[in-house]
């Protein structure tokens, strides 16, 4: 009896772990499950702040000339972006937005420094964010792929004599640090990660001590034995701190040094490991995503020059 007991305990504790692990991974990885107003208060990021601001740009943002564009993933996904062509401009920045956000949000203040400069810009919706197709979230590791497929379509539409400049906040950071690891088209001349993260399996680890105050083990391995089955890859299979050292694509990283929900040592690390030229900008109590409000002068600053090198 007391044997018999045990086990059911134990059986118990399993179930309990494999339901808590299921109901993470569906908050976290399934589209309509993952919710921004939840994002937002994990990141902590004020941006009532910066409403006034952000609603004069995109006053500006969306009175230029813009259109919807469509191309399929590798896995038979219908993919949106929205591409501002700014006069046929040859100098083109390809823009990956952050987790639960959608193209046409996470660039309404950047809009305003790239368009005014000369560039055209290419806005996507990643897999499963805005009018995107799939259900599963890519956290980069999928991303990444569709990223060489709109770089294709660049190539195709713009023609081959485009400078194309790679930029991403937050999981679209993470996107284009695990692009930088492939071969790029030689049209791509730079790359800028914003907040990014090393990996899904990392980050859900720091998540879930620092806001859950929860183990990571085992409800991370049971969430990548989850995902592998339904998302068809693992959280730690691709890793922006490992490709980045096969890079040979000048890279800036930027993060801020209060962010609290993508730690800024995952910057250290990744700009450490990084093969390519590379330099840094760490901006003072900026939190998640907010460096360009928290100091526009320096983040801008930071970027023409890299763009003047690259460029």
């Amino acid at each position: 009896m007391k044997k018999r007991n045990v086990i059911a305990a134990a059986a118990a504790a399993a179930m309990a772990e494999i339901s808590t692990a299921a109901y993470f991974y569906q908050r976290t990885m399934k589209r309509g499950r993952a919710k921004v107003e939840r994002t937002i208060k994990m990141a902590g990021t004020d941006w009532s702040q910066y409403a006034d601001v952000i609603a004069q740009r995109k006053e500006y943002f969306l009175a230029q000339p813009h259109e919807d564009v469509w191309i399929m993933s590798k896995d038979g996904l219908k993919l949106h972006g929205t591409f501002f062509h700014n006069g046929g401009s040859k100098r083109i920045v390809l823009c990956f937005h952050g987790y639960t956000s959608e193209g046409m949000k996470d660039y309404i203040g950047l809009s305003d420094y790239y368009l005014r400069r000369g560039f055209a810009m290419l806005l996507v919706d990643e897999r499963a964010h805005g009018l995107s197709e799939g259900k599963y979230i890519g956290f980069g590791c999928l991303d990444r792929m569709d990223a060489m497929e709109w770089m294709a379509w660049i190539l195709s539409h713009c023609g081959g004599d485009v400078k194309i400049l790679l930029h991403g906040i937050s999981m679209g950071a993470s996107t284009v640090l695990m692009t930088s690891g492939l071969k790029l088209p030689k049209q791509v001349k730079g790359i800028v990660a914003d907040c990014g993260f090393t990996s899904p399996k990392e980050v859900f680890t720091h998540v879930l001590h620092s806001m859950y105050h929860m183990p990571a083990f085992p409800i991370i391995q049971i969430a990548d034995f989850m995902n592998r089955k339904l998302a068809g890859y693992g959280m730690d299979e691709c890793n922006a701190a490992r490709e980045v050292r096969k890079s040979t694509t000048p890279t800036l990283f930027i993060h801020g040094d209060a962010d609290t929900f993508v730690p800024s040592r995952m910057c250290g690390r990744m700009y450490e490991n990084c093969g390519a030229r590379k330099s840094k900008l760490i901006v003072k109590g900026a939190a998640h995503a907010e460096s360009y409000y928290k100091d526009t002068k320096r983040y801008e600053e930071s970027l023409s020059s890299f763009i003047k090198d690259v460029l």
